[in-house]
């Protein structure tokens, strides 16, 4: 009688348009990816509205995490091979950290981060999922929490999952760049991982790494302006911002808003860090929301009643969107209240409703920040110094300062379209 081999199903390979064949290399690995809230990840896009400007951008926080952890097995080897030491349960804990790293993003998540909760971070929130499923797969989760935290006594493994050379960097620029056909983004994350070392417990980078990193830092501001912060998707971020903002106005208000159940609950309610904290159900609401629980219902707003929540659904989903001015100055207040009272003319609009039509703020894009976990070069001699200082390219350290430009949006009637608004600058 033949004996029966048992076979490992978990070994499974995941075939990436980036990088190829990603293996899975951990049991408990797989169970993760396998979990309801990790597969949420697959409802949820990486770029959110950004397909309005790039349409290739339609890859998902599922697509980003994956090559994040393939990266990830690179760099431990790459570590191990230069003679530092990461014990196997220190590898399954940050290859869990860097895959669980986004986990706590919602659909949209930076419009959502604004009102459909309130003062509590995706970072945060993703710690809370990897507490609540430690807790469920007896503990396994506890060193990467570790890790992800930044408390476990190997800062360098932490640094691998949140720093300014991190795999989450790694992976977001070459892949946002391959969907979105924005060349500029790529870099050599090969051959930046192969120069990773380690000195006095923190990540560095070999200093014949230098050129690679500089394409890394001036990549970064490039994929900033033309991609995350171009102005389209800026434009259409801040309209989803405020159809959500007027939704939750009129659901605290007792109107009866369509909605899944799990968009209902934070429509209703002003969740808080304390809330997810003492409530359990508050993250489970959290972990049924996804990008389709919000298009479902903007799709459904476009006729409801309320005027103001119905026009910018319509243009959402229609793409009708608001115009947009960016200037490297702050523009003139009263330029600015101008464009309001026009608007309030145009369409008809109260002093209430015209702030949900006309939006002025601030884009801050920096490549690099050298006072937070700065990027260090190993020297040949053995010693450390920071890569605006050793870079001969002067753009570095220029990089090293934030850029910030401002901009008004606005929605411009079919008829007027073809009238220019002039600006003054304070």
């Amino acid at each position: 009688m033949q004996s029966k081999v048992k076979i490992n199903n978990k070994k499974k390979i995941f075939n990436d348009p980036v990088y190829g064949f990603i293996s899975i290399p951990k049991e408990v690995i797989f169970d993760v990816i396998e979990h309801p809230y990790f597969q949420r990840l697959r409802r949820i896009k990486q770029l959110g509205l950004t397909h309005n400007v790039y349409p290739g951008a339609l890859h998902t926080r599922f697509h980003h995490v994956l090559g994040a952890m393939h990266l990830m097995t690179k760099a431990v080897q790459t570590i191990r091979r230069k003679g530092h030491e990461i014990t196997d349960k220190e590898e399954e804990a940050v290859l869990l950290a860097i895959l669980l790293h986004d986990i706590g993003h919602g659909p949209f998540s930076h419009a959502l981060e604004y009102d459909i909760v309130s003062g509590v971070s995706h970072e945060e929130i993703s710690r809370f999922f990897i507490e609540r499923l430690s807790e469920e797969l007896e503990g396994e989760l506890d060193l990467a929490l570790e890790v992800f935290k930044g408390t476990y006594p190997k800062k360098f493994l932490h640094q691998l999952v949140s720093s300014q050379l991190d795999m989450d960097r790694m992976d977001y620029l070459n892949r946002d760049s391959f969907y979105t056909g924005v060349s500029e983004g790529v870099i050599g994350s090969d051959r930046i991982i192969e120069m990773l070392n380690v000195v006095d417990g923190n990540l560095v980078l070999e200093e014949k790494g230098i050129y690679s990193i500089e394409k890394f830092i001036v990549a970064r501001r490039l994929m900033y302006w033309q991609v995350y912060l171009h102005k389209t998707v800026v434009a259409t971020e801040y309209m989803l911002i405020h159809v959500l903002r007027r939704a939750k106005e009129l659901s605290t208000n007792g109107h009866d808003l369509f909605a899944s159940p799990a968009l209902n609950f934070f429509l209703k309610n002003n969740i808080t860090k304390e809330d997810f904290i003492s409530n359990k159900n508050v993250l489970e609401q959290f972990a049924r929301l996804d990008d389709y629980d919000i298009l479902g219902a903007v799709k459904v707003w476009m006729d409801y009643p309320d005027r103001v929540l119905s026009e910018l659904s319509k243009r959402i989903i229609n793409r009708d969107l608001f115009k947009i001015k960016i200037s490297k100055e702050p523009f003139d207040l009263k330029d600015v209240e101008a464009i309001r009272v026009r608007v309030m003319q145009d369409f008809d609009l109260s002093e209430n409703e015209v702030k949900y039509f006309v939006y002025s703020d601030k884009l801050s894009n920096s490549a690099y920040t050298e006072h937070k976990e700065n990027i260090n070069l190993m020297m040949k001699d053995g010693s450390t110094v920071d890569v605006s200082k050793a870079s001969d390219n002067l753009n570095i350290s220029a990089l090293s300062n934030p850029v910030e430009k401002y901009f008004v949006c606005y929605p411009v009637t079919r008829s007027k379209k073809a009238k220019q608004l002039t600006f003054k600058h304070q």
